[in-house]
């Protein structure tokens, strides 16, 4: 199984596409997952994926989108607790 990276973002994350492009990044590298908003402002997001890949997608994290402004990429590195087929929005 591929390794997994849980993600915090914080800055100026939410209402600047931060998550639809964080899903089109994924795709582009086959990496697997999900991102969603978290209530506090921040986006919370797990990926799966060849190491360098999953790497290359925290790099993307820690600039985001062009009109955000990321101010933190908290990252944790786990054991993947369930194999996911594809990277989805993930809403609530």
């Amino acid at each position: 199984m591929n390794p997994q990276a849980h993600i915090i973002i914080s800055g100026k994350v939410q209402g600047v596409f931060y998550r639809a492009s964080t899903r089109d990044k994924a795709i582009r590298l086959g990496i697997t997952g999900w991102v969603k908003n978290l209530p506090g402002g921040n986006v919370e997001a797990v990926f799966q994926g060849e190491k360098h890949k999953v790497m290359q997608m925290i790099e993307w994290c820690k600039k985001g989108p062009a009109y955000s402004r990321v101010d933190d990429v908290s990252v944790t590195w786990e054991e993947p607790k369930e194999e996911f087929e594809t990277f989805e929005v993930r809403y609530g």
